[in-house]
């Protein structure tokens, strides 16, 4: 596709982030011009440096809050992605102010601002909305179950929880074209493990040939999806007419334990390192509750846009490798 007509306008917000650069690339790829927001408190300006060489004059980037860069004049979009957020674990104990604003009323602005152009909008969502859960795998239409209120790690599911109430309001009230999708940890290269993020921690540390770090007694289970399935599935579901209006889980739906995560981790990439298990007392400085299960069912997906990831979790954790250890190889220099 060459660059003379672009044939849509995509609004990405969070577009430097992880998930979003790879979205940013996936549309620019295709044709759309596209304008990124973002605050930078998460995301990275490198993230975007491939698609600012490759396709600069069709990629705008705004730097500053959802909220506030709405209130001045955009162009309009064609297509809305909405995906800055709070995010990470560790970020969501230790910052839970932060963390509920930045979710709620982010997302509050952005809506707003998608209804008065009626313009398609995809809100990303998480596993983390299901709380606790009431059955296993998890369905887009079951009950969700959180703990107290005392415990900070509930604020991030409760505050994106009310993120697609808010979503599914402007679809009724305002007809608003929009699709929720419930992201189920989404790993791959340009991930980080500043916050949380469990494989990036565990490659990093295992390219370093130091301990790997197991929470608790490494038996919760999780589902990882490589970011290269999960971008063409948030692109389609937007695109699908027949989605708007619904929740959507998005992800992988085969269990692995986090004992057993880091373990892998350690055989695929030929590393020394250990796996040693941190009780969660020593990891966090206020009371945490974890789950022990987190298994989203995909048949909704799967009818919806065919989606099945092709990406298996030995390869993702190879690429992250290799992207950590360039990324690390650039640091050396840097400072050399």
């Amino acid at each position: 596709m060459t660059d003379a007509v672009p044939t849509r306008h995509a609004l990405v917000t969070g577009g430097a982030g992880f998930i979003g650069s790879h979205l940013v690339e996936a549309l620019l790829a295709r044709g759309d011009r596209v304008t990124v927001i973002d605050d930078f408190s998460t995301g990275r300006r490198s993230n975007l440096d491939a698609a600012s060489a490759k396709w600069g004059s069709r990629l705008r980037v705004i730097e500053g809050r959802v909220g506030a860069v709405l209130e001045s004049s955009l162009p309009r979009p064609d297509l809305v992605f909405h995906l800055a957020a709070a995010v990470g674990v560790r970020l969501v104990v230790e910052r839970p102010i932060h963390t509920i604003e930045n979710n709620v009323l982010e997302t509050s602005a952005l809506l707003r601002f998608a209804a008065s152009h009626e313009s398609p909008t995809l809100v990303a969502s998480t596993s983390e909305v299901y709380g606790k859960g009431v059955r296993t795998p998890f369905r887009e239409d079951d009950d969700v179950l959180y703990g107290p209120t005392s415990v900070t790690r509930w604020s991030y599911a409760c505050s994106k929880a009310i993120d697609e109430y808010l979503a599914l309001a402007y679809h009724r009230e305002h007809g608003l074209p929009v699709v929720v999708v419930r992201l189920f940890n989404t790993v791959g290269p340009r991930q980080v493990g500043d916050y949380g993020m469990v494989l990036p921690s565990f490659v990093e540390r295992a390219l370093r040939g130091e301990p790997l770090e197991v929470h608790g007694d490494g038996q919760q289970t999780r589902c990882f999806c490589d970011v290269r399935d999960v971008v063409p599935g948030l692109v389609a579901l937007v695109g699908n007419e027949a989605c708007r209006g619904r929740i959507f889980n998005l992800g992988r739906d085969e269990p692995i334990s986090i004992e057993s995560l880091a373990q892998r981790v350690v055989r695929a990439l030929g590393s020394r390192s250990p796996v040693r298990l941190v009780p969660y007392k020593d990891v966090f400085p206020v009371q945490f509750d974890d789950l022990r299960v987190r298994q989203p069912d995909l048949a909704r997906v799967r009818e919806a846009i065919g989606f099945s990831p092709s990406i298996d979790l030995e390869r993702t954790i190879r690429d992250l490798a290799a992207e950590i250890e360039r990324r690390l190889a650039g640091s050396r220099s840097a400072a050399s």
